[in-house]
């Protein structure tokens, strides 16, 4: 057992009696001295990490808080989940914070009470990373320092505010505030440093990278955009994708199948449409980068909008994709991933990493299949800002490669018409297809066991019947089979509408959509494949196929949205009948 493994035992084997002994104490007179550094507003994301009882985030939410518990002891975590149930509580620990960053969530406040002095020194400076990672712009990192006696079924080790401001400096956090308090619970053996930062409200992160890529860095054609483009649609509708680089470096590792899928995507209706992507005649029509397997797509009618994760290719439609997939990920390495590199240091920001194994035969796109062409390494600044302002970065991107194709025409002594190429730019989002599903509910009625609304638990007829996109249309475009649910048609388009359910309705909804997706999709295995793909790939549970953790990542997703996009909220039924 390892000292970590030694500490949550303790906690464990006490969690009743420090529980009570948290929970005596007022988090509202505990933080009152930095109340005024919490930023306050609806909508915030506040993380408490070693939430212990829950006495501190259970304050946060009562502020108006959304809030994320970490607790990694069994014993606390559920004496929490007793005493505070509706908490968001997660199990995971520093100095990683793997299950938290899989969320792919950032905050306005993330507070670590009484966890310091449990990290061994030489852990510290990752853990520190993992927390500034974390914050949002102009978020702040609250924590707390104790000094004194250890106790001895708890290892603890010395802290010092020279080490955090050190820190602190190294990851460009500002120290607002400094406050040397005796210990709440009397001991006079045991003090206490309150620390406040904040991360500059300035734009930063990776936004300076962004625009240097962009607007600013030299191009000999539009494939630095396209490599930019196809890593930041990643980040907005498959963040799940992405890991950790396991080397300790802040870099995150992208399957370069899905990249290499994406910039197939782009450049698909671009190539079709004769588009000129460089400046000169690069093989016969300009677009020499453009190669057998990418020409065999266009000549058997592959549409943008077919290359999504989950989709089945078989025969000739394989091999041409398969070598599309190839031939896109050495252009990328070649070019692209070369010659995008920091300002005035020379060095690549984009890195690929692994040897690509071979694929034949039908090919079905899931996570795994995808990662068979090796990974893209992407730094973490850059991967943070794609995930928070992805919204802003696609127009401007767009815009500049518009110009580009336009300058590139008027050079090569070609017309584009007013908005032809940005008509070819719109990304090709799914189709708005609810089939699939529609002859699922179907064949479930024939079997005597039709569907009920999610929303309402209303048996439904055929003729009643209405499949709704749980996490809405208009907000978040995605037809993947695990967000296409039976509804009444009254509360879809009377009721819940193009709204996003809240936290508590979706809640309410757990146990009906468990058993839809059960019903609906396990009997097929083509479609039970596509279920698990498209869920891997856009919600936060990695390996795990077990509806629940699916569920569970559609809680998290649910608040990804309600937090990158403030989109309306519906709170439930709000009528009787179906």
């Amino acid at each position: 057992m390892n000292i970590h493994d030694e500490i949550l035992a303790a906690y464990d084997r006490d969690a009743a009696a420090l529980a009570v002994r948290y929970e005596s104490l007022s988090a509202e007179v505990l933080w009152a001295r930095v109340r005024d550094l919490i930023p306050v507003g609806p909508g915030r994301l506040a993380l408490d990490v070693g939430a212990g009882s829950g006495r501190d985030a259970a304050w946060l939410a009562g502020q108006g808080y959304e809030v994320v518990a970490a607790e990694p002891a069994d014993g606390m975590r559920a004496e929490g989940a007793r005493r505070h149930p509706d908490l968001r509580w997660i199990d995971d620990r520093l100095p990683a914070l793997a299950a938290v960053h899989r969320l792919n969530l950032s905050y306005d406040l993330v507070l670590l009470s009484a966890v310091w002095m449990h990290l061994q020194p030489p852990e510290r400076p990752r853990a520190f990373r993992k927390l500034a990672m974390l914050l949002k712009p102009g978020g702040v990192l609250v924590l707390t320092l104790r000094h004194g006696a250890s106790e001895p079924v708890r290892a603890m080790y010395p802290t010092s505010l020279g080490e955090i401001e050190a820190l602190a400096r190294e990851h460009g956090l500002a120290v607002l505030r400094v406050l040397d308090e005796a210990d709440g619970l009397g001991r006079s053996d045991v003090a206490w440093t309150t620390v406040v930062l904040r991360v500059p409200d300035d734009g930063s992160l990776g936004l300076p990278l962004v625009r240097g890529i962009v607007l600013n860095d030299d191009k000999s054609s539009t494939y630095k955009l396209g490599l930019l483009r196809a890593v930041a649609k990643i980040a907005d509708t498959a963040s799940s994708l992405a890991a950790p680089a396991s080397d300790g470096t802040d870099r995150v590792l992208v399957p370069m199948g899905a990249v290499a899928l994406n910039w197939l995507r782009a450049y698909l209706p671009l190539v079709a449409s004769g588009l000129p992507q460089v400046p000169g005649n690069a093989g016969p029509d300009g677009l020499g980068f453009a190669k057998a397997g990418f020409r065999s797509l266009l000549s058997f009618g592959v549409m943008a909008g077919d290359l999504r994760i989950g989709m089945r290719f078989a025969g000739p439609r394989a091999e041409a994709l398969i070598a599309a997939l190839g031939e896109t990920r050495r252009t990328i390495l070649a070019m692209p991933a070369r010659y995008t590199t920091y300002p005035n240091a020379g060095v690549p920001v984009f890195e690929g990493v692994g040897r690509p194994v071979r694929v034949s035969g039908p090919v079905t796109l899931t996570p795994d299949v995808l990662s068979a062409w090796g990974y893209l390494s992407v730094p973490g600044p850059l991967w943070r800002s794609l995930l928070r302002l992805g919204a802003w970065v696609e127009p401007v991107l767009v815009a500049e490669w518009a110009r580009l194709i336009r300058g590139y025409a008027v050079r090569m002594g070609r017309a584009c018409s007013p908005g032809q190429v940005e008509a070819h730019l719109i990304w090709q989002e799914p189709t708005r297809d609810t089939a699939l599903a529609r002859l699922a509910a179907a064949r479930l009625a024939a079997a005597g066991t039709p569907p009920v609304c999610v929303w309402s638990g209303a048996p439904l007829r055929l003729d009643t019947l209405d499949i709704d996109h749980g996490l809405p249309w208009s907000t978040w475009p995605c037809g993947d089979l695990w967000n296409l649910f039976p509804a009444s048609r009254r509360v879809n388009q009377h009721e819940k509408r193009d709204r996003l359910p809240s936290a508590a309705a979706l809640a309410r909804a757990r146990e009906p959509i468990l058993t839809w997706w059960r019903a609906a999709w396990d009997g097929d295995a083509a479609l039970a494949d596509r279920f698990w793909a498209e869920a891997r790939a856009a919600l936060p549970i990695a390996a795990d196929t077990s509806y629940e953790a699916a569920f569970a990542g559609l809680e998290w997703r649910r608040l990804r949205v309600s937090q990158d996009q403030q989109p309306p909220e519906w709170s439930g039924r709000t009528t009787s009948g179906p």
